[in-house]
């Protein structure tokens, strides 16, 4: 495990330390001095100094006696305000932006407006990686835990400051490669994550699971911005490939269920799904032929509507009539 970078070097200035030092005081647990000597690079005895000086100005740290004694910071009427180091600021604002899109009726406008109040206070440079994150993504639907915030927001930057970036990316099939990329836009869709990037390798767009980017590296190369095809945004660009497939079949089904639910039964292979409220959603997809699709419908754990084309309600008649033509038979005659 590496070391602390704030124990490697030191906090000397005293302000800056007392901030931290109540930083991981606010945490629930007990800090025996030799660790918070550690955390903060200074000695056992300017941590006791700056113990004595936090309770002179108020705040009530409690020490506790024996092997497993420690410091803690209890509840009073004097606590300081909530303290964030970077990544815990910028994870709580990208939780708060996906909390946003989520389909939990009355969640919506709270989220907004508490994510309006901490980017007020936030620093500028995190403002700046928060913005970056807002600019940059854009949810088709919920998104699901996945994808490290650290990870969204480098990405989120790069994309708004069309730089040039270099990543490893594990394909669902084949060997994982290295990849030079422009950055557009990440989109959610099927509850994943997307970055949309035109591959300078390739020669071509593509759109990549976030989930199986590794290892990026910034070049600090600015780019000029590119259009995608036919003029699309990234979300319709999202939206087609996803339901595009490798057929020319495109078909729509209403699924009769909350696209949460919905999205653990259809993988994002079969195509994309669109929220239409709190109780449905759409699936677009494109299959290899309409057979498939039939099938794959068939196999839904999920009451669903088709909508079309209608070359596959012949096939999923004949699915029909063969299941119940299969459960008459094991039936038998009527006595």
């Amino acid at each position: 495990m590496s070391a602390d970078p704030v124990a490697t070097r030191g906090v000397r200035d005293p302000a800056a330390r007392l901030l931290q030092l109540l930083s991981l005081l606010q945490a629930p647990r007990d800090w025996t001095g030799p660790e918070l000597s550690e955390r903060l690079g200074v000695t056992p005895r300017t941590i006791r100094r700056d113990i004595d000086h936090l309770r002179e100005l108020g705040y009530p740290v409690e020490a506790s006696q024996g092997n497993i004694g420690g410091y803690r910071l209890v509840a009073g009427t004097a606590m300081p305000p909530l303290l964030l180091d970077d990544d815990e600021a910028v994870a709580i604002a990208i939780g708060l932006r996906t909390a946003a899109t989520a389909a939990v009726s009355g969640i919506e406008d709270t989220s907004l407006r508490a994510l309006a109040k901490l980017e007020q206070v936030l620093p500028s440079r995190l403002r700046r990686r928060v913005s970056h994150f807002t600019e940059a993504a854009t949810f088709l639907s919920p998104p699901v835990p996945g994808p490290e915030a650290d990870l969204l927001a480098a990405l989120a930057a790069a994309c708004v400051a069309r730089e040039k970036i270099r990543f490893s990316y594990a394909p669902g099939r084949g060997e994982p490669s290295r990849r030079l990329a422009e950055p557009v836009h990440l989109v959610v869709a099927g509850r994943r994550w997307y970055l949309v990037a035109y591959d300078l390798d390739r020669a071509d767009w593509r759109t990549f699971r976030v989930d199986r980017i590794d290892a990026l590296h910034r070049t600090g190369a600015r780019v000029s911005a590119r259009e995608l095809p036919d003029g699309q945004d990234a979300a319709a660009y999202v939206a087609g490939v996803l339901g595009a497939g490798p057929g020319r079949c495109r078909a729509e089904v209403i699924v009769h269920a909350p696209i949460e639910r919905a999205a653990e039964g259809v993988p994002a292979s079969l195509g994309v799904l669109e929220q239409l409220d709190e109780h449905r959603c759409r699936l677009r997809t494109a299959p290899d032929s309409p057979e498939y699709l039939a099938f794959r419908i068939a196999a839904l754990r999920l009451d669903y509507t088709l909508v079309g084309p209608p070359e596959i309600v012949p096939h999923l008649r004949r699915i029909a009539e063969r299941a119940l033509g299969a459960i008459e038979a094991a039936q038998g005659p009527e006595r």
